[in-house]
Parts: structure tokens; sequence; C-alpha cells
């Protein structure tokens, strides 16, 4: 079945679609040449086209695209500080002027639906640019956003950018006090209370606040009120006995506490929230990996009186820089984040279960990078988990702050799959990662992606958190991948790894899916549980794996691969495993039908051939859907490379078999991991 319809606004899927299932069809030369020999053909090429791929240092990094509020807020930072040059401007200006869609509106994801804040967002960037607003593609912009209630329905975040200019009064938004970096992890809605990439956008947001700065509007945005002479008119209290009333009036309070404030208690609040931001900027400048939190510290940090030469603000300003890619045509993209440490484990993987020798050169190289980026000091997840000795791997190139768990489980998965020729290094190595992923486990027994039982209910329910998740509570995602981690290292049946296995089968849907809360979505979440479930032991003929199998059978498409449209996580009955046929999610459902044992059925069968068929000449994949998430739903990611490494990794299961633990732990070596990890 293929959906093409979107369940909110009926407008068809792109072309595209339609387009990869006439590639994709089984009636094709691909099916007369035998499905193993087309797979075994797919897996050479996908291999040398990824071989070909990796960096000199052994890195590999695809591209993390997301949409054009990072190339807009880049531009109005840069104005704000004054430093807008005209030829990145006009490089900006062009990539988001491609990225705007017929109805004159901008999306969160490919194909998908306009929305307001973002397209008022490029609209205001564009308008810098020098875009007149009476030109078509801009009328047309603002015609829509005045419809659905203009700048006033647009999200805090928006409208935070839009006072940094005087377009929307401070008054007129939530209040966020920095007297919040004081409150004890104990207290409720401490800066701990929220997930990381929270926690280091709102302790700077706190100082934007309490100075509420303007800086001269370059011209109106008149044109994108619904009424310019009430542009911000009241909004309605909920009751007073439900949490969103009690959370408005106490951003009211807050509002009347800014009045009344001692100043030097507040002079004392701001300082010791710049303290906070200092202490944990990267070494390459950066803070936590990302953009926001790095745009929001560099704003808050410049309105203390940090000048644009002082080396803090030099490196955040040239890491900000290194988010930029340029394209061919001279349009200028901005990443949200850098994924070398998970997309090169995730790379390593794939080429070791296509075949490639487990001491290839190029193996060993990966191996030794990822061995060079294991964390070895304390970070914020060590306020939860004071005593536990640090080993974990994070996503981005420096981010010793934030190691995730996610990313560290697929680097120990990465590391068995290598011979490497210094053996007592990489056992040193993965013993601190399971360590440390073991000690991470949050209180039922799953794990989230960043922090352990970071699960509190308020921070979702502050007027200011409007956009996207802002806790980071445990998902069936990471879980498995930890599972599955803990299996290869011989732990499957510690009490530890059961828990994990028993939270992931009580998580399983009615219909046979998981949840996916890192990659969209019933697909991702299914094709990580799966394999995680078996190489855990769970049988075949367990009942969760027959559900999951049937449910994947009942979804996949006509043209034989599966796909799934980001609209799932807002129309779940809708869109549940429905979508155009993608390599990367066509890889996942293979994936978890392989490792559940289906390795001749039909339904494998054909989505091995939609995944040969499809395969470009040079061994790649196109995939214009994004399969990535960021905060379900509200903010989509396109990792360039999981259509690459996803689909090797399919097929290298499928020609060669399932992975196995290829350099199993000494009985020594796993009792004494036990013994660390019970001690902390």
């Amino acid at each position: 079945m293929t959906a093409t319809t979107d369940g909110s606004t009926g407008a068809a899927l792109p072309s595209r679609a339609a387009a990869a299932s006439e590639e994709a069809d089984i009636t094709s030369p691909v099916a007369a040449a035998g499905v193993h020999e087309a797979a075994a053909r797919a897996t050479r090429r996908a291999t040398d086209f990824l071989l070909s791929r990796q960096d000199a240092q052994g890195w590999w990094k695809g591209d993390l695209e997301t949409n054009v509020t990072m190339d807009a807020e880049d531009l109005l930072l840069r104005q704000f500080l004054g430093i807008r040059d005209e030829a990145t401007t006009r490089a900006a200006a062009l990539f988001i002027r491609g990225e705007q869609r017929e109805d004159g509106t901008w999306a969160t994801f490919y194909g998908g639906p306009g929305e307001l804040s973002t397209t008022i967002e490029a609209y205001v960037a564009l308008r810098l640019a020098g875009d007149a607003p009476d030109a078509p593609h801009m009328a047309k912009a603002a015609e829509w956003i005045r419809a659905r209630g203009g700048i006033a329905a647009s999200r805090v975040f928006t409208r935070i950018w839009l006072a940094l200019f005087g377009w929307w009064k401070w008054e007129d938004l939530p209040e966020l006090p920095p007297e919040l970096i004081w409150f004890p992890p104990w207290v409720p809605l401490n800066i701990y209370d929220f997930g990381c990439w929270a926690r280091q956008t709102i302790v700077p947001l706190t100082i934007v606040s309490a100075k509420r700065p303007v800086r001269p509007a370059p011209f109106p945005l008149d044109e994108l009120h619904t009424d310019p002479h009430r542009p911000s008119p009241p909004r309605p209290l909920a009751p007073a006995a439900s949490w969103d009333g009690l959370f408005q009036r106490l951003d009211k309070a807050l509002h009347a506490y800014r009045k009344v404030a001692p100043k030097r208690l507040r002079r004392a609040a701001v300082n010791t929230a710049a303290r906070w931001i200092v202490e944990r900027q990267e070494n390459d400048g950066c803070w936590g990996g990302i953009q926001p939190p790095a745009v929001y510290s560099v704003i808050a940090l410049h309105l203390l009186g940090y000048d644009l030469e002082h080396p803090v603000m030099r490196a955040g300003l040239e890491s900000l820089d290194r988010f930029a890619v340029w394209r061919e045509d001279g349009a200028r993209m901005i990443e949200a984040c850098q994924s070398p440490v998970w997309d090169t484990c995730l790379a390593t993987i794939a080429l070791a279960d296509a075949g490639v020798p487990a001491d290839h050169p190029q193996l060993v190289k990966a191996a030794d990078w990822m061995l060079g980026e294991q964390i070895v000091r304390p970070g914020d997840w060590s306020v939860k988990r004071p005593g536990l000795p640090p080993g974990g791997w994070a996503f981005e190139f420096h981010n010793d702050n934030y190691p995730d768990i996610d990313d560290t489980a697929e680097v120990v998965l990465a590391l068995r799959r290598v011979r490497h020729h210094d053996a007592e290094r990489v056992e040193k190595a993965i013993g601190r990662g399971v360590r440390w992923n073991l000690g991470m486990q949050s209180k039922n027994g799953a794990w989230g992606a960043f922090d352990v039982d970071n699960t509190s209910p308020f921070p979702n329910r502050l007027p200011f958190c409007d956009f996207g998740e802002v806790i980071d509570p445990p998902s069936a995602d990471v879980t498995a991948h930890v599972v599955e981690m803990l299996a290869v290292e011989g732990l499957a049946h510690d009490p530890r790894t059961r828990r994990g296995i028993q939270w992931l089968l009580g998580q399983q849907e009615a219909d046979g899916s998981w949840f996916g809360r890192w990659g969209v979505n019933y697909l991702y979440g299914t094709g990580s549980v799966v394999p995680a479930l078996t190489a855990a032991g769970i049988p075949a003929s367990h009942q969760a794996i027959r559900r999951a199998v049937r449910w994947l059978e009942s979804v996949q498409n006509d043209d034989g691969g599966w796909g799934e449209d980001l609209r799932s996580y807002r129309y779940v009955r809708e869109w549940s495993g429905k979508g155009a046929s993608t390599a990367s999610q066509t890889a996942w459902a293979l994936m978890a039908l392989l490792a559940a044992g289906e390795r001749e059925s039909r339904a494998v069968e054909r989505g091995v051939q939609w995944l040969a068929a499809t395969q470009r000449e040079d061994g790649s994949w196109d995939e214009p859907y994004f399969t990535g998430t960021g905060f379900p739903w509200d903010f989509s990611i396109n990792y360039h490379l999981y259509r690459q490494v996803f689909p090797l990794t399919a097929l290298g299961r499928y020609v060669n078999g399932e992975p196995f633990a290829k350099a199993p732990r000494t009985v020594q070596a796993l009792a004494e991991s036990l013994t660390e990890a019970k001690g902390s």
C-alpha cells in the first residue's frame, strides 16, 4: 500500500514517489537476474561508493539537512551583531528562495505542509537580503502568513528573534528569569529537568530575556500582521485548575517579579549563567555541537560586553561558520549539527556486514578515529550520576559535555566488527563505554539519549516551550541499540539487560510496531527493536516478533519498498508505516525481517529487489525525504548518509547472513566490566 495524500491537507505527495515506483518495477531485469545475484552486485557497488567517501582521517560525514530557519536565523544573528556581509547574505538567500514552495510557504521537511514560523523567518531573511515585499514570491508568502494568524500566531522562538529588532514587544513574550540557574536538581523546573539541547538553549536565553535588547529594525513588518495597529491581541487564559492555566499564571507572576527583582540578585544570576555558558564551550568554540545553543550563547555573551574579538566570541563565531555547506550553485545551507561519530560507526557496521574484511585498512582507520573520540571526562550527565566514570561517545566532532547513549552503543557495535592491531586498547575503550551505558539506565529499565530519568512533566508545560520536545525520556530505539550492544558483549542475561528487554516488550504498539523517537517513525522503531530482541535471545517465534513481522508485511508498498511520512507523528492512524518508499526506511524494515528469520520470505525478496533496482550507477541511492528527527514532527532531519549506510547494512545481511560478535570478550574481561559497572 502506498499513501499518496496528506492526512491533514489532501495535498499529493511529490511525484518523485511515482518515479521511484517505476524504477523499482519487479518485472525489471533485476528480478530476472535473481534476487541474490542482484543483492550481491548492489552490495559490491554500495561498498565501493561508501569506501570512496571516507575522510583521510578515518571518519565519514554526510550533510545534515533540516529547514531554512537555520539559514534565516544565521542572517538575523549577523544582522544583530553588525557583521552581515553581502556575499554571505546573497548565498543564504539563494538557498532560502530555492526551498520556497509553490504556495509561497516553506516546510520543515521535503513534501511537507507549509509551516507558519518557518515561513515567517524565511520571509524576514529574504527582506534582509533585499527582496521587495511586493515581489510575487514575497507577497504570496505574506498573504499566507496573514491568513494563518500572522506573527502573533508564530512560536515563541520566532517572536524572540523579531523582538531583537523591535518587530515584537518583549513584554508580550514568556518570561525566563536567570535565577533559574540557581535551582538545585531536586527543585522542579531546574535546568537539569530539561533535555540537554533545551538546557543549553534556555540558559543563554535567560540572559537575553533579562536584557531585552532591541536593535533598530531595518524595515517594518506590518505586512505580516493581521492587524498592524493591534499586532499582539491578548490570549485567553486557560482554566486555573488546568496545567496550562497554572503555568500561564506562573508566567504572569514572573513578569511581575521582573519589575521588583533586586538588581544585585539579578546581576549575580546573570553572571552565574554566563559562567555556566563559558564553562561549556567546546574546544572548537561551539556549544553542545549544535547550532541553536551556539547562536543564543553568542548573543547572550555579546549583551554582557564580550566584544567580537574576545577569544570566546571569536571561537564561537568561527564554529558557526563551520556549519555552512556551500553548494555548487553558490547557495549556502546551514547545518543544525554535524554527525561524524554517528555516521562513522554506522558506516563501519555497514561495511563489515557487507563483507569487508575486519582488518581492512579503512575499517582500522575508522576504529582509530572512533577510539580517539571517546570522552573520558565528566559532563552534565554526571549531575544525576556523580559516581559514574565517563566513557561515552558524542554525536559530533566536539561535544565532550554531552556524550550520548545511542552513539556509545553503536560505536561499541562498530568496534566489535573491526580486527584492530591494538586489541587491549579496544577492549579498554569498549569496557568504559559499556560501563557508562549501563550506568545511564533509567529507573524504568530503559535508556534516553543523553540523560537519566529526564522525564519531568513540567518543562513541556511552560508557555516558553512551544517548539518540540524539551525533555529526554527513554525511547524504544535508543533502548534497543543498547540492548543489542549488551547482547553482543555477552550481557544478554544480565538483569539490567533483561529489564531493558521487558520495557521494550511492554512498549510494542497494538499493531506490532514500535514508536521511533529519533528516526521516522514506526519503521525506525521496529527496525531497531526486532534485531535487538533477537540478538538478546528472544526467539523469532515469540509473539512480539511475529506481530512485528505481520505489521511490516502489511505496510510494504506496492513497489516492494517501505516508506513512512513524518505525518505519522501527528496522524498516527492514517500515516503509520505509510509513505513513498525510501532507501533508508526499506533497509530498516529488511533489517527487522532478516533478524526475525524471514530471509526467504516474499516480502524480503521484494524489498531487496527494490533496493537493487533503485540503486544509482555509482552505487548510491537518492533520498529527498526526511527520515530522521530532532523533535518528532517539529524538527526533521535528512541525514544524507542514511541512504547509503542502512541499505548497505540490509543488503550485506541478506547476502552474508546476520552479524554476530566476531571478537567476544574473554570471561575475565567480562567479569571485570560487570564488577566496575555494578560498583558505579
